[in-house]
């Protein structure tokens, strides 16, 4: 076999192999999009052929208040995204530009702190929040999703001020620039796809957080994930009305994600080519 046929033997394997994978994460969205669309009869029929109709839908907004949940889940996500960037800029330019002898076993460190398992510290965190008044509250989701995140949030924006050259800086404090106008006037613009990128990815994972917000929240808080949570009941599971409520609470991000793709792709990708 010449180099050329070589070549596209793995060019073709790897095509048909990154459809398949595409495929398989791909087929659940799609088949939770068309059981939205049939009656509780038809969602336990696997088949693709079957005659539309909107009463899940109908069914969903008469039993719950949908635009609260969704509000509810635009300020958490909105909320947690700039909390995090507020803290996770100014601790990212210490790390990048005043590095310590311990700065990356501090990295590590924080990192590792997203491994332990959420349920471990549930109980300490719920008596916390219900005796100084956060529990149902949308400042104390917006705490915790912070808190959870911050780690992510600060080794991205870390990532992205190493690829600053270091001189850039340096020639600013020359001409008497302060540190916030370093950060601002430079070191923001300079790393703005990076930074995009990290918003997007707070604002992705704020939004499909399902295990605080359906411990720490119940009714005046609660975000889309609580929504998509009350149609499982001891009667069973409504397919159909759980389809319809999944897609009205995905479909927004989902959309997001596809409007911003290009950015995402160029943010979490910045600095890797020199």
């Amino acid at each position: 076999m010449n180099r050329s046929a070589s070549r596209n033997l793995r060019y073709g394997l790897t095509t048909a192999l990154a459809w398949t994978v595409a495929i398989l994460v791909f087929f659940p969205i799609f088949w939770m999009m068309i059981t939205a669309f049939k009656t509780e009869e038809q969602a336990y029929q696997l088949s693709v052929f079957f005659t539309p109709t909107l009463q899940s839908f109908r069914d969903v907004f008469a039993r719950s208040d949908y635009l609260a949940f969704a509000g509810n889940s635009i300020a958490i996500s909105v909320g947690v995204t700039v909390l995090s960037l507020l803290v996770a800029i100014p601790a990212a330019y210490s790390m990048a530009f005043f590095p310590g002898p311990k700065t990356q076993k501090l990295l590590l460190w924080m990192m590792s702190t997203k491994m332990m398992p959420s349920v471990g510290v549930l109980l300490p965190v719920y008596l916390l929040w219900k005796n100084i008044g956060l529990l149902d509250t949308l400042s104390g989701l917006i705490i915790i999703y912070t808190l959870i995140n911050l780690p992510i949030a600060v080794w991205m924006t870390y990532t992205y001020f190493c690829e600053v050259p270091k001189e850039i800086l340096e020639a600013s404090r020359i001409d008497g620039a302060s540190t916030w106008q370093e950060i601002v006037h430079l070191l923001m613009p300079m790393s703005l796809p990076g930074l995009a990128s990290t918003a997007l990815l707070l604002l992705i994972l704020s939004w499909n957080e399902a295990f605080w917000s359906i411990n720490l929240s119940s009714a005046h808080a609660a975000p889309l994930t609580v929504f998509i949570a009350s149609y499982s009941s001891p009667e069973g599971l409504f397919w159909a009305k759980l389809s319809a409520a999944s897609l009205l609470a995905v479909a927004p991000i989902m959309v997001l994600g596809w409007l911003t793709q290009k950015q995402l792709v160029r943010g979490l990708t910045f600095g890797a080519v020199k």
